[in-house]
């Protein structure tokens, strides 16, 4: 079993107690007037920022343990929105990430920049749960679904007035691409085995347009980016998003870092 295979059967297990523990009309009836809350599309963010940084609000990672893991999101996410992120990224799952859905509700509460729930997202419950918590965007990943179950999920999000950030890693989980994903993510870290490499985004981008859907989604480049140089070349090469975790998360103090980060892409270029 690979590191996915293990998060993915463990967030089974999780899902179902989460189930058992909040009923999906109870939290409905209580999260009434956050289904009702409008929404902050990221799409039209990140085309309309300069730098696209879709920065991430994560404690550890399965690869790299912990990376910040007194973190908290009152001190990280409101400098990530004043420093000039487009978006923003925060990692839910506790088991694997160190994250909760505690994390989101707390971001929603403090900033008005587009939130993405990023987590394992197999089951219908996971949305109505992002919903309530505040997300604008959820993450759904190719390689944990099928295309059939993609779909749903993705109308579902749709119907919740969430965007869908679809993430593959390789060429042939670009069949999940269907008329409900907004943005399309290439993962160049592979999730089974966690190895990195940027030029993943490059080695996709032809096939990514060959498998085009009507309304092509925005492109997004996630993991691995660390320098202005990259960020320039994979907007050269099409990507309008890069979500960056690890290069924030592992300083002091991610917000400033971000804010040097962007202070750099303007000084060399990397801004549009």
């Amino acid at each position: 079993m690979d590191i996915l295979e293990k998060i993915v059967a463990n967030k089974r297990v999780e899902v179902a107690r989460q189930k058992e523990a909040v009923s999906l009309d109870f939290m409905l009836s209580s999260g009434q007037q956050r289904l009702n809350a409008p929404v902050h599309s990221m799409r039209q963010s990140l085309e309309a920022s300069q730098s696209g940084i879709i920065a991430e609000f994560k404690r550890r990672s399965p690869s790299k343990g912990w990376l910040h893991p007194r973190a908290r999101v009152e001190h990280i996410v409101p400098v990530y929105e004043k420093g000039g992120a487009a978006a923003c990224s925060i990692l839910t799952d506790g088991e694997f990430f160190g994250g909760s859905l505690g994390d989101l509700r707390r971001a929603r509460s403090l900033v008005e920049l587009p939130l993405l729930r990023k987590d394992f997202i197999i089951d219908e419950y996971q949305l109505y749960q992002a919903r309530v918590m505040g997300a604008d965007a959820v993450l759904l990943i190719a390689a944990s679904l099928t295309a059939r179950a993609c779909r749903n999920l993705a109308a579902l999000a749709h119907q919740l007035d969430m965007e869908v950030l679809l993430e593959v890693h390789r060429e042939e989980e670009l069949s999940h691409l269907n008329e409900h994903v907004d943005m399309l993510g290439v993962n160049n870290r592979n999730l089974g085995t966690f190895h990195t490499d940027v030029d993943n985004s490059f080695r996709l981008i032809k096939a990514i347009r060959d498998a085009a859907v009507d309304g092509a989604p925005l492109l997004v480049s996630e993991s691995g980016i660390s320098g202005a140089d990259t960020v320039r070349r994979l907007r050269d090469a099409g990507f309008r998003g890069f979500l960056m975790g690890e290069t924030f998360m592992k300083t002091e103090d991610p917000g400033e870092t971000l804010s040097a980060f962007i202070g750099r892409l303007e000084k060399e270029g990397g801004i549009a």
